[in-house]
């Protein structure tokens, strides 16, 4: 119960690893405000997370609307009594290139993966300043450390997500709140399907097998226990970090 009583903002919620944040949240004793577009899935991740007896409140909300990311953390503020913790999970991923040129998917992903999460945080910076022991931590990508062709509006949004961790880390260390990145690679979850990325989820997850080197793609329980370890006190030390968990990807040669 690490983080017993902690107050956490989690966008994304719904599924995948915004989802399992949450309920690792949750099962470490953290009261919790999901969010997420779909509002019956959002309700499973809230009724699984109540088992662990702590508050837990659903907010729909589109998080490239500036009106509902203020009533995001104006909602998650009085239900919770404050807020602790920030973990920005929502996003999409796309194909995309400069040639031929899609300006309205370049748009999309920097709409989703950056400006939303700019809008956000700085909602609910002032409150996490205020509460106790304060943390944000960004979902970023290997995206964002290397290049892949055709992602590239995903990998400039995911690179600039580090860089506004760094950024955050910096100026908010004077108020005890500690900022930190994790850079997954591959994942098992809806992000792919849901974004149209690949055409054939199965084989590219087999795929995922010979690119990483340790020989299969991450579960999104394992990036909820490296999220749940960066907010706890056990991290008190560690801010501004790009954590790479991705199963040795950031090693391999492009490809």
């Amino acid at each position: 119960m690490k983080l017993r009583g902690r107050r956490a903002l989690v966008t994304g919620a719904s599924s995948g690893i915004g989802r399992a944040i949450a309920l690792r949240f949750a099962e470490e004793g953290a009261h919790v405000a999901i969010t997420g577009r779909r509002a019956a899935r959002l309700a499973e991740t809230a009724a699984t997370a109540r088992t662990h007896g702590v508050t837990v409140l659903e907010i729909v909300a589109e998080h490239t609307r500036p009106a509902d990311n203020a009533s995001a953390v104006e909602q998650a503020v009085a239900g919770l009594g404050g807020l602790d913790i920030l973990v920005n999970a929502a996003g999409v991923i796309g194909n995309d290139s400069i040639s031929p040129p899609r300006p309205d998917e370049w748009r999309r992903l920097l709409d989703c993966n950056l400006e939303a999460v700019y809008d956000l945080t700085h909602r609910a910076t002032p409150h996490i300043i205020a509460g106790v022991r304060g943390s944000i931590v960004n979902l970023s990508s290997v995206a964002g450390l290397r290049p892949y062709a055709n992602l590239l509006g995903y990998c400039v949004s995911k690179a600039a997500i580090n860089t506004l961790t760094q950024c955050l880390a910096l100026e908010l260390a004077p108020h005890g709140v500690r900022v930190n990145a994790i850079n997954p690679g591959v994942v098992v979850s809806e992000l792919h399907v849901t974004g149209n990325a690949v055409s054939d989820y199965a084989a590219f997850l087999e795929r995922a097998r010979s690119t990483h080197p340790l020989g299969r793609p991450g579960q999104p329980e394992e990036i909820a226990a490296l999220a749940a370890f960066l907010v706890s006190d056990e991290a008190g030390w560690i801010t501004g970090g790009l954590h790479v968990i991705d199963g040795g990807r950031t090693l391999t040669s492009l490809r």
